[in-house]
C-alpha cells in the first residue's frame, strides 16, 4: 500500500498509524514496534538539525546492518537531506574520495568491524566538508556516542522537526548511491523520495511482501538489495526487519529456524551455501516463505531444490541496477522453474524496457540488443557528472544500460552478454577500469588489464594479467595479498597471470575477449 505522500519520512509515519505495536525491527534482543521506530525517527531527525543539517545536505552511513543504520538513515530523511551509504568492504581512501566528492557533513560509522577499525583508516585523510562522526555503537575520540548524538534532539523542537519533515516532496533528493564506473573512478547515482517508493511498492507486490513476513536482511544496507529492497520495502509493507551483519550459512540458518524467518533475499551464492549446508536438515526452516535472487545466470535445477530443499513457496528472480533505483523486472510468483532460472521476468508496472541496436532502434522479439529503461525509476543523473549523464540517459529519456539482453515474447528479460567488461562477483558489480587503476600504483605492475571469468561457487571473479617491470618478480600469491590491503575484498582478483605481451587490436587496445578466452585455472 502506498503512502499518500510519496516520501519516506511520511511512509515511515503512515505505517506507524496503521502497526504501531507491531515488530518494525528485530535485532537479537533488542526490539523496535513502529511506533517506537517513528519516535526515533523524529528524534534523530531533530539531533541533526541541532548539528546544522540543513535540506540537501549530505550524510553518510558506513556501517554494516543493524538497526542503527535504519533509524538514522529515516532521520535524516526527515531533516530533508540525503543518504550516502559507504560500502563496508571499502578502503580509507575509497571512502575518504565518497565522502569529500559527495560534500557529506555528518558521518555515522562503527568502530570495529570484522577487525578493522574504520575511523582510522581515515586519519590523514582529506574529508572536505565533513564536520560530524557519529559512532553507531561504542565510543572514540573526536566523535558522537549514538545516545548522545540522540539526546541532541532535545535542542529542537518537535514543531521544528514536523515543519522540516513537510518540506520533504516526493522530487527531494532521498540517496546518492556510488557506483563504479568504466572510466575507473565512481559515480553518485541521485534518485528520489517517490521513485524509490513507486519502485519498491511495485517490487514488494511481484514479490509477495507482507505485513506477516519476518524479513532477514543479508544484503548490505550499502547496496541497493539491502536498503531498497530491503529494509525500506519492509517497512513499506508494515514487515518485521532483521538485519544480519555478516552471512555465515550457519548462523542464517539458525535464525531462520528460531526466529522463524519467512523472507529471505540474496545473491545465488547465499542458497548454494545453504544448500551445501553438511546440517541442513538438522534445521526447521519451514518458516521460510520467499526467496528473490539475481545478479547472476542460475541453474534451473537450482530452483528446484530452492523449492524441494529449503521449502521455499515462492522463488523469483530480478533485474535492475543503482541507475533504475535498483530494480526494472521481477519474475511473476507462479513462473515455472526454465523461466525464473533463464530470464529476470519482466518490466515492473509503468517501466518500459526494450532491447535494442547500435542505432537505438528496438529489435524484433528474441534477438540481442542493449537493454534500455524508460520511466518513473530512472535517476535524475549522476552527481555533478552532466557529461556522464548525457551518455547514460538519451535525449528521448532512455536509460541505455550496458548490458545485453533478449526479450521473449512474454516480455520476460535474459541477459545476455555486457557491452561493458563489468563482471559480477556474489553479486557486487566489478568494474575492470576501476580495478586497474587501484592495481597501477603497484612497483612492480608496467599494465594490467582484468577480466572476469567463470568460478563454480561465485559465478564469476576477477583475473588480473600483468606485465612486470623490468627487473621485477612478483608471484600470484603476492600480488593477490596487496590487493586485499588495498582495495574491498570482492574486487581483489582471484587469479593473476604474468604475461610478456598482452594481444592487441590495431589501435593499442587491450584484447580482454581474447584473455577471458584464453584463461585456465591453475
Amino acid at each position: 500500500m502506498l503512502p499518500k505522500i510519496l516520501t519516506i519520512p511520511h511512509m515511515v509515519a503512515e505505517t506507524a498509524k496503521r502497526r504501531p505495536g507491531a515488530i518494525a525491527i528485530e535485532e537479537g534482543s533488542h526490539k523496535l514496534s513502529y511506533g517506537e521506530l517513528d519516535n526515533l525517527r523524529m528524534q534523530a531527525a531533530r539531533a541533526l538539525m541541532a548539528l546544522g543539517i540543513s535540506p540537501g545536505d549530505r550524510v553518510a552511513i558506513w556501517a554494516p546492518n543493524c538497526w542503527e543504520w535504519i533509524v538514522a538513515t529515516i532521520g535524516l530523511h526527515t531533516a530533508g537531506a540525503a543518504l550516502v551509504p559507504i560500502n563496508t568492504r571499502m578502503k580509507g581512501q575509497e571512502a575518504a574520495d565518497i565522502i569529500k566528492r559527495s560534500g557529506t557533513k555528518v558521518l555515522f560509522v562503527v568502530g570495529d568491524f570484522l577487525g578493522t577499525n574504520y575511523l582510522s583508516m581515515l586519519d590523514g585523510l582529506d574529508l572536505g566538508s565533513l564536520k560530524h562522526k557519529i559512532l553507531l555503537r561504542g565510543d572514540a575520540p573526536g566523535t558522537l556516542g549514538w545516545d548522545e548524538f540522540l539526546a541532541k534532539g532535545d535542542e529542537v523542537s518537535l514543531a521544528d522537526a514536523q515543519a522540516r519533515m513537510d518540506s520533504v516532496t516526493p522530487d527531494t533528493l532521498s540517496d546518492l548511491m556510488f557506483t563504479s564506473g568504466t572510466t575507473g573512478r565512481s559515480k553518485g547515482v541521485m534518485t528520489s523520495h517517490g521513485q524509490n517508493l513507486r519502485t519498491f511498492a511495485a517490487w514488494a507486490e511481484r514479490v509477495t511482501l507482507g505485513p506477516d513476513d519476518r524479513y532477514l536482511i543479508v544484503n548490505p544496507f550499502f547496496h541497493s538489495f539491502g536498503y531498497k529492497a530491503g529494509w525500506l520495502a519492509a517497512l513499506m509493507q508494515g514487515a518485521t526487519v532483521l538485519p544480519h551483519a555478516v552471512f555465515d550459512a550457519d548462523a542464517v540458518l539458525r535464525r531462520i529456524a528460531e526466529e522463524k524467518i519467512s523472507f529471505l533475499p540474496g545473491a545465488p551464492t547465499v542458497y548454494l551455501s545453504l544448500l551445501a549446508h553438511p546440517k541442513l536438515k538438522d534445521y526447521d526452516i519451514s518458516s521460510l516463505r520467499v526467496a528473490v535472487t539475481g545478479a547472476a545466470t542460475i541453474p534451473p535445477a537450482l530452483v528446484k531444490r530452492m523449492w524441494e530443499e529449503l521449502g521455499l513457496k515462492v522463488v523469483v528472480t530480478a533485474y535492475g541496477l543503482t541507475e533504475c533505483c535498483g530494480c526494472a523486472t521481477v519474475c511473476v510468483p507462479d513462473s515455472d522453474a526454465e523461466t525464473i532460472a533463464t530470464t529476470s521476468g519482466s518490466a515492473i508496472d509503468g517501466i518500459e524496457l526494450r532491447c535494442v541496436d547500435a542505432e537505438n532502434k528496438p529489435v524484433p522479439t528474441g534477438e540481442a540488443g542493449e537493454i534500455v529503461i524508460r520511466g518513473f525509476n530512472v535517476m535524475q543523473g549522476y552527481f555533478e557528472d552532466e557529461a556522464a549523464t548525457e551518455e547514460a540517459i538519451d535525449t528521448e529519456g532512455w536509460l541505455h544500460t550496458g548490458d545485453v539482453g533478449v526479450l521473449d515474447e512474454r516480455g520476460n528479460l535474459r541477459i545476455t552478454d555486457r557491452l561493458k567488461d563489468m563482471f559480477i562477483v556474489g553479486g557486487f558489480n566489478c568494474y575492470p577500469a576501476e580495478i586497474e587503476n587501484l592495481m597501477a600504483p603497484h612497483p612492480a605492475i608496467a599494465q594490467v588489464a582484468v577480466v572476469g571469468v567463470p568460478d563454480e561457487r561465485m559465478g564469476e571473479v576477477g583475473c588480473a594479467f600483468a606485465i612486470l617491470k623490468p627487473g621485477h618478480s612478483l608471484t600470484e600469491a603476492e600480488l593477490i595479498a596487496w590487493c586485499r590491503a588495498n582495495m574491498s575484498n570482492y574486487k581483489v582478483p582471484r587469479h593473476v597471470r604474468i604475461l610478456n605481451t598482452f594481444p592487441l587490436n590495431a589501435s593499442g587496445k587491450v584484447l580482454k575477449r581474447e584473455l577471458r578466452d584464453g584463461f585456465k585455472p591453475a
